[in-house]
């Protein structure tokens, strides 16, 4: 059986680091593409069309592709450095970032979608949304989500705790978590 090629959601976050060490592991040698999704800021200055402010946005825009590039770039050579075979790819949509990573695993047609988990719940999940919950619900691609060692680690404690955590594996909100970010 040939090793099945990835699609790595992939921010430069230690949980995303966390789920490339993981998927290192399980399919050694496997063709990855480590896809960072960024919104560009065109959709927030449509109403500046014709103003001299949208030339400075233009400009940030562009600096912050290139940031987007370098993500996905450096990304993809820890990938390789850890024995898969990686390209960085760059999605830049006014879609949300599941919606990117959804789009992008149906066009590059891959055969597993893998993304870390940052173990946000209640209202925090609520508010800010959970990346990994919505490819979750919308992909038609198998998915992998991949806790970090220490959203791992804090639902072993609460677990052990007395059981705090929720039957879904959500982190209690007293727990410890590495990340805030979704």
């Amino acid at each position: 059986m040939s090793a099945p090629r990835l699609l790595l959601a992939y921010d430069g976050s230690p949980n995303a680091h966390s789920a490339m060490q993981t998927v290192a592991g399980l399919f050694p040698g496997a063709t990855a593409v480590l896809l960072y999704a960024r919104q560009p800021m065109e959709g927030f200055a449509a109403h500046l069309e014709g103003h001299p402010a949208l030339e400075q946005l233009q400009g940030l825009d562009a600096a912050a592709l290139d940031v987007s590039e370098r993500i996905a770039s450096d990304g993809a050579q820890v990938a390789r450095d850890l024995g898969l075979v990686a390209e960085p790819h760059v999605s830049s949509t006014m879609a949300t970032a599941a919606e990117a990573i959804v789009e992008a695993a149906e066009e590059l047609d891959v055969d597993l979608i893998v993304l870390g988990s940052r173990g946000r719940r209640g209202l925090r999940a609520t508010l800010l949304g959970s990346t990994s919950a919505s490819v979750l619900h919308h992909a038609t691609r198998p998915t992998l989500v991949i806790p970090s060692d220490a959203v791992a680690l804090a639902r072993r404690t609460s677990r052990a705790a007395g059981g705090r955590a929720a039957s879904d594996g959500r982190v209690p909100s007293d727990a410890p978590v590495a990340s805030d970010a979704g």
